[in-house]
């Protein structure tokens, strides 16, 4: 079976099969769990071989989508996907730059801001610690 994140060194390649409509988010061979739980968590359907060797895993957009939705969907998952850590590639007829800039927008919305540090008292002992802001 073809996997292209293993072809091109990514952790998630998101692309339409060819000869279908059907968009695909294949991880490379051997990724963990977390990877794959992620992207259940974020609309794809989980889909699995089992042969006498490898376990193959891919994901896929779910079908009764329509086909504007489905893209906004597999874009939708790749900030969440960066943020997580991953490296990801999306081909150009999938992504969706209104759906990116849109999660983008959310994400940074929902983030909680740092807590404002604030120094120990000093005891007598020890020197309060210096603080710098960058």
């Amino acid at each position: 079976m073809a996997n292209l994140a293993d072809e091109y060194g990514t952790d998630v390649e998101i692309y339409v099969k060819a000869l279908t409509t059907t968009i695909h988010a294949d991880t490379a061979t051997g990724a963990p769990g977390k990877l794959h739980d992620l992207l259940d968590q974020l609309g794809l359907e989980r889909q699995e071989v089992r042969t006498a060797g490898p376990v193959y895993i891919w994901h896929v957009v779910p079908e009764h989508l329509d086909a504007d939705e489905q893209k906004r969907l597999a874009t939708r998952a790749i900030p969440a996907l960066l943020l997580a850590g991953y490296e990801v590639n999306c081909a150009p007829e999938v992504f969706d730059e209104a759906a990116y800039q849109q999660t983008v927008r959310e994400i940074r919305a929902h983030k909680p801001r740092p807590a404002a540090q604030h120094p120990a008292p000093a005891s007598s002992s020890r020197p309060a610690p210096s603080w710098r802001i960058p």
